[in-house]
């Protein structure tokens, strides 16, 4: 513990020497499903960075998505895995998605002078949200919107270039 970082890790300069080469940065990715939950339809990475200017931005990147779908080359989205609810009762789709989702993404925009930060988020297949819960055992109109995509995501790791 006396070498963690606290809320996040960082990555950079201030590793010691040979242990950063400046190359891209390289993250294995695992998230499995919890025990009552939906099955997962993909796992992202978000980047954010600051230019040279200073103006901040972020970029999705879906990095594993369930049933076989791969990230669309140009835009490294992938598409719907086709995953639905039924508003009558609230089940969902349980042949779609995965327990477990894992990768390894390497960022193909990676620039070692820009100081940037990740995380990964996981989202599930789409289910009712608890108000439509309520609402059907109450006998009442579904809310707006009526379903969720939950998620979950990770500490972020930062990159802090040359020495800063």
């Amino acid at each position: 513990f006396s070498r963690a970082s606290v809320c996040g890790s960082r990555r950079g300069a201030l590793r010691p020497p040979g242990r950063w080469s400046g190359a891209s940065p390289r993250f294995f990715i695992w998230a499995t499903k919890g025990a009552r939950s939906a099955n997962l339809q993909k796992v992202q990475v978000i980047k954010g960075w600051a230019d040279a200017e200073g103006e901040t931005h972020e970029q999705v990147f879906d990095a594993v998505c369930a049933d076989g779908i791969e990230p669309t080359e140009g835009t490294g989205r992938c598409a719907d895995n086709g995953a639905r609810v039924d508003l009558s009762d609230c089940s969902y789709s349980s042949d779609l998605g995965a327990g477990e989702l894992s990768a390894t993404w390497t960022d193909p925009e990676f620039d070692p002078a820009l100081r940037a930060f990740y995380y990964v988020r996981v989202l599930e297949n789409p289910t009712c949200r608890w108000t439509s819960h309520r609402a059907l055992a109450r006998g009442e109109p579904l809310p707006e919107p009526a379903l969720t995509k939950e998620r979950a995501w990770s500490s972020p790791i930062w990159y802090t270039p040359g020495g800063e």
